[in-house]
Order: C-alpha cells, then sequence, then structure tokens
C-alpha cells in the first residue's frame, strides 16, 4: 500500500538540480539564518557567498559557523557579480528598502514573509521587479513543509474528491521575547504566524472572498498584539476554511493541528514544529479516502522538518524561476494577496463584520 505514496513523496522533494545553482548572499544574521536558511542551503547545495548585518559581530560569528564570507555592508554585497540571489531575513520595517535596492542591482530577490507591512508596499516591489525583469519570491515556507506538501499533493491528486473545507486549530504558548521588536507590535498573530495558515490554505482553495475574523489578548500577556484569533474564510462556491490560534496556552497541552476534507475523504495531521519550536519533530499526515481506497486512517511517512528543511524550498522555486523561465508558486504577486487576506481580517477585526478581500 506504501507504494501509492511515490508519487506524493515525488511532490515534496526539495533537492535543486546543479544547473539550477547560482550564487546568493544573505542580507541579516538573526537566529532563523542559523537554525533553518543555512542550514537548508548546505543540505542543499546552495553556494552562499556572504552574509551581511548591521551587526558585524553577529553576521561573523554566522559566517564562521557555516564557512561563509562576511560581507562589509550591503553595497559590497550586491556589487558582487557572483550573487545573482539577495536572501533577506530582516525585520519587515527594513525589508522594502533592501528589497528595492537589491532589484534595481539586477539581482533576483528572497524576501521574507509578510512582503512589506502594508499591501501598498508590497505592491510597488511587485512593480520592481517586474520592471527590471527580476525574480522577487517570498519565502512563505509552510508550503514546502512535508506535511502541507504531502497533503497537498494528496488533494491535487483526486484522492479527496472535491474539497470542501480546511481547518488549522493551533493552541500552543510562544515565547515573543524571541523577537523583541514584535512585543511592541500592534499587529501580531494575524501578521506574522496565522500569514502561514492563510498561505497554506490559499495553496489549496485559492484566495477566499470574504473573512472574518475575531482577536484577543490574554490579560497580563508580554506581547502588546493580538495572540488568540478565529479567522473563517468564506468561498462564493460554499467551501469554508477556520483558523483557530492561541499562544496563551498557560497550561501546557499543547496541539497543532489541521485537516482538510473533501467529498471523498480527508486528510488531517499535526504541525510538528510547533510542539517544541524551534526544534520541533516532523509533521504527522493521514489520508483517509475511498478514491484509493484506504480501508480507514493511513498514515504517509514524513522523513523531513519545517526547519530547516522547508526553507530550501522557495529557493528552489525562485532558482528554478531563474534557470527555467517558470514562475514560482510563491512569487510577489501571489504574497501580496495573502497579505491582502491578512489586510480583510484586520479590517474584520476592527468592523466586527465579515470583510472583502481586496484583488491583486
Amino acid at each position: 500500500m506504501l507504494d501509492v505514496f511515490i508519487p506524493i513523496a515525488r511532490a515534496c522533494d526539495l533537492r535543486i538540480p546543479p544547473y539550477h545553482l547560482r550564487g546568493v548572499g544573505i542580507v541579516g544574521a538573526g537566529s532563523i539564518v542559523g537554525v533553518a536558511h543555512l542550514p537548508a542551503y548546505r543540505r542543499a547545495g546552495v553556494p552562499v557567498r556572504g552574509v551581511v548585518d548591521l551587526d558585524p559581530a553577529k553576521a561573523q560569528s554566522l559566517a564562521d559557523r557555516f564557512g561563509v564570507a562576511r560581507v562589509r555592508d550591503l553595497g559590497e554585497l550586491l556589487a558582487d557579480p557572483l550573487v545573482e540571489v539577495i536572501d533577506i531575513a530582516v525585520q519587515p520595517s527594513a525589508q522594502p528598502a533592501i528589497a528595492r535596492r537589491a532589484l534595481k542591482a539586477g539581482k533576483h530577490v528572497l524576501a521574507q514573509k509578510p512582503l512589506a507591512e502594508d499591501s501598498e508596499q508590497a505592491a510597488e516591489l511587485v512593480d520592481v521587479a517586474s520592471s527590471h525583469g527580476r525574480a522577487l519570491v517570498v519565502n512563505h515556507q509552510m508550503r514546502y513543509g512535508e506535511g502541507m506538501a504531502a497533503s497537498r499533493a494528496m488533494a491535487e491528486a483526486g484522492w479527496i474528491g472535491e474539497l470542501t473545507a480546511v481547518l488549522f486549530d493551533v493552541n500552543i504558548s510562544t515565547d515573543w521575547s524571541a523577537w523583541p521588536w514584535l512585543l511592541g507590535s500592534a499587529r501580531l498573530d494575524l501578521m506574522y504566524h496565522s500569514i502561514h495558515y492563510f498561505d497554506s490554505i490559499r495553496a489549496l482553495l485559492g484566495t477566499p472572498e470574504r473573512v472574518f475574523c475575531a482577536a484577543g489578548r490574554r490579560p497580563g500577556q508580554l506581547a502588546d498584539g493580538e495572540t488568540r484569533t478565529m479567522t473563517t474564510f468564506m468561498y462564493a462556491d460554499g467551501r469554508r476554511a477556520h483558523v483557530n490560534v492561541n499562544h496563551e496556552n498557560i497550561v501546557g497541552d499543547y496541539e497543532a493541528r489541521f485537516r482538510i476534507d473533501g467529498s471523498a475523504g480527508g486528510v488531517r495531521g499535526t504541525v510538528g514544529l510547533l510542539y517544541d519550536y524551534p526544534h520541533g519533530r516532523p509533521d504527522t499526515v493521514e489520508v483517509n479516502s475511498s478514491v484509493l481506497p484506504t480501508d480507514g486512517w493511513l498514515p504517509y511517512p514524513v522523513t523531513t522538518r519545517w526547519i530547516p528543511d522547508a526553507f530550501a524550498g522557495p529557493m528552489r522555486a525562485l532558482l528554478a524561476e531563474v534557470a527555467e523561465g517558470t514562475s514560482a508558486p510563491t512569487t510577489g504577486l501571489d504574497a501580496l494577496q495573502t497579505l491582502r487576506v491578512v489586510e480583510a481580517c484586520y479590517a474584520s477585526v476592527a468592523s466586527g463584520q465579515v470583510e472583502p478581500v481586496e484583488a491583486a
């Protein structure tokens, strides 16, 4: 029976063909670069030619750990003809200026999510990339995690029939102090966490027509922004998606589950990373299909992790776009639409009403 998973495993392949590889420069030397970007790129054979950060000591420490060069400043990195791709890993407020400068210097850009703090800035970056003929891809790496990629491949193969609903139910404890700049942010879960689920839902169902969202905080919590959210996506054909997130679970019975329902079965599983961030564990995935059929829930053997493995996915997609002209799944334009979903959610929180999603 496990032979049926061979095409699913192929769809999760994150290996990068040698003829796609290009020199990469990294802007930012924060913890995520050390635990995710550089380990993933090392495994995939991506040639990293340099790393730069406003804190030279931090950049030097990271460069020493991974055997790459520390570059003095962004100008030096952009002047290197062997650097064709700039991977940006900085705070969202600083990203647009760096991305704009890199694109105008003729570099392809892999940006962090969200692409910008608002859709107006994000749309401007999409236009800059287009006018300079450069690839702009956003690091929505949850799509590439094996749990999500395998589940989506099963759905696309028709194993569970016509998709009807998607659910993410996350009840965890998040230590926001790991990101000091987030502690004072008025926007928190929707913009910087649930955006992962929103993007993964869009990869399955497309962009919703309308959203309803409610958000709140736990009294006495450390962070300023929303840490509890409930979001519903509504589609014109009756499909629905729901995302329920609580970052303030103080009793320790953590859960991070997802489920995809269809007319001929379903896929369910767990988001392993969230049980022990950033170490985590592999996702779990099970499929129940009357198309195969599976005779109940059949486990899929997940072998990789969101961190660091999935971080090779957006880079792989960008390099394929550069080498072959095939549009990456999470282009700047696609990420702009995810950002507009987030903005509609905040509008719904403010109004208490169902809000439309602006089309990109």
